[in-house]
């Protein structure tokens, strides 16, 4: 498959909004029931309806208000609350910027700001690149990729979307973690009998 530009017209603060489902195919491989979740880059909170569902309790935090209120509302590029939420995890799909950018600073103060599990729905070659070893390569909470073997539509229409993406996983400090490869998609992988 090629990867090819969107002819969406991006504009400030945007909303992508994402797919349920590929919250679903993270929580599969790393459950939240009884967990404290950040997820600061909330948008209209389809991805905290999924965390809740599936038994977390959930702040949510974004750059504006789309269509529902969140718990704070600030940009977690540039501010830091006065007291930041109690949480155990921050699941979130940040912002990208221009060459991913942004996705990398976020991650970075996402790692900083949470002693406990990160997941972060990025771009399949998010990893790639020798600038970004301190997240991967050199950090010993790295712990999983989960490549989502569909593709996420992010606006209306009949169209798939264009770019693959993969959630990037880091766990709690204190432990070292083995990095492993993961495969999810819409539905459940089912195991050959």
């Amino acid at each position: 498959m090629t990867v090819v530009a969107s002819n969406y017209a991006r504009a400030a603060n945007d909303l992508y909004q994402t797919e349920p489902w590929a919250t679903e195919a993270f929580i599969r491989q790393f459950p939240v029931r009884g967990m404290t979740v950040w997820e600061p880059a909330a948008g209209n909170h389809l991805m905290a309806d999924v965390l809740r569902e599936h038994g977390a309790s959930v702040c949510t935090s974004d750059i504006t208000v789309y269509d529902r209120p969140h718990n704070a509302l600030f940009d977690f590029l540039l501010d830091r609350p006065h007291s930041e939420p109690s949480i155990q995890a921050i699941i979130t799909n940040p912002p990208y910027g221009k060459s991913n950018r942004d996705a990398v600073k976020f991650a970075r103060l996402a790692l900083e700001r949470c002693d406990g599990l990160v997941a972060l729905l990025l771009t399949a070659k998010f990893d790639f690149g020798k600038t970004r070893a301190d997240l991967f390569r050199n950090n010993p909470r790295f712990w999983a990729k989960i490549a989502l073997v569909d593709r996420i539509q992010w606006f209306p229409g009949d169209t798939s979307g264009t770019e693959d993406h993969a959630w990037y996983v880091w766990g709690p400090k204190g432990a070292v973690y083995t990095p492993r490869m993961l495969w999810e998609g819409r539905e459940p992988a089912r195991v050959a009998a």
